[in-house]
Parts: structure tokens; sequence; C-alpha cells
């Protein structure tokens, strides 16, 4: 397991640090609510592609591979949810956000649930478990560290992006530049989500 636990903590680094949808959603939630407000977004996004490498491991996925119509489902309920959460924050009132209003924030349950709907997420976990758990009497247990590890690497990255969206927030101290901030978070997560669709 060791000579396979380093390239895999680097795939993980990888994976969870570079830009995509959840962590633009994780920036623009800090950014407006704070970097507390970022944490159950955080645990919900990490806790779920976790469990997605347990699932993968345990041969779920491979309905993904077989089934295309079940992908594409999955693909475009995706697209759908992002696409209304970049409309949430696109029209996002600028003065005087509540922090307790769960309108446009995501939350633990929410954010988990994009990563059950995200079938790059499973596609992932599918090279995850194909390249890194091996094919030996140990799988499930290798599948089962390689889950937690990813969960801990992923912790941190998503973090730091929460980190940058609380410190721009001193920033955007104006209601002019919050409004921007919102508008060009909103655009680069239709962006992504679109891009991830069209590519």
């Amino acid at each position: 397991m060791l000579p396979t636990l380093l390239p895999f903590m680097l795939f993980a680094f990888v994976a969870s640090i570079t830009p995509g949808p959840t962590n633009i959603l994780v920036l623009s939630n800090s950014a407006r609510y704070g970097f507390k407000a970022a944490l159950p977004i955080i645990l919900g996004a990490c806790a779920g592609a976790a469990g997605i490498v347990l699932l993968v491991g345990a041969g779920v996925g491979q309905s993904l591979v077989q089934l295309p119509r079940v992908q594409s489902a999955m693909q475009w309920a995706g697209v759908a949810w992002l696409s209304y959460l970049a409309w949430q924050i696109f029209r996002a009132p600028t003065t005087a956000i509540d922090p307790q209003s769960a309108q446009t924030r995501l939350g633990l349950t929410g954010a988990a649930s994009l990563q059950l709907i995200n079938p790059k997420t499973w596609m992932m976990a599918l090279a995850v478990v194909s390249v890194f758990a091996g094919t030996g009497a140990d799988r499930q247990h290798q599948v089962l560290i390689l889950s937690l590890v990813f969960f801990l690497i992923s912790l941190p990255c998503l973090g730091a992006w929460a980190m940058l969206g609380a410190g721009s927030s001193r920033v955007l101290r104006s209601a002019q530049a919050m409004r921007r901030f919102n508008q060009c978070m909103a655009l680069l997560l239709l962006g992504s989500t679109w891009l991830g669709v069209l590519i």
C-alpha cells in the first residue's frame, strides 16, 4: 500500500485544490458569510467524495460505466442544480445579508448531495479504485484507507479556498464590489459547470 499511497496523496491534492464548482461555491460562500459558514460545505463535499470512493470500491460505481443513461441523467441533474446555484449567487443581495438565511447557502447535506450527482466525482472515484486500490485480498481495506486519506487531504484544500474567500471579504466592503464579486463567482461557477458538459 505504501508505494501507491504517496502518488495517491498527490492525486488527491491536485483533484481537491484545483478550481472546480465545489471550490468556487466554498470561495463564494466564505466571502459572503465568513469562514465558519463555509465549513459545512467543506465537510459535506469532502465526506461526499470520500463516501463515493467507498461505494465505488464496493462495486456500486460500475453501473456508471455500464449504464450511460444513468451517467447522463446524473450529469444533467448536476448541471441544473449548479446552474440554479449560480443564479442564486448572481442575484444575491449585496447589503444586509442574513447569515441565517439558507436561500443561497449550500450547507453540509447540499454539498454532499452535489457530489452524489456529480459524474466527475464518480469517475474520479473509479480512477482511484482501479489505479490505487489493487486487486489483492486486502482490497477493501485499501479502499477504506484511500477514502480516509482523500477526506483528510481534501479538507485543508477546500479550507484554503474558504480562507481565500474570507480574506477577500476585506476588499469587498462596498455594495458595488460585493455585487461584482457575486456576479464573477456566479459566472465562474456557470462556466466550470457547462465546460464540464461541453468538453
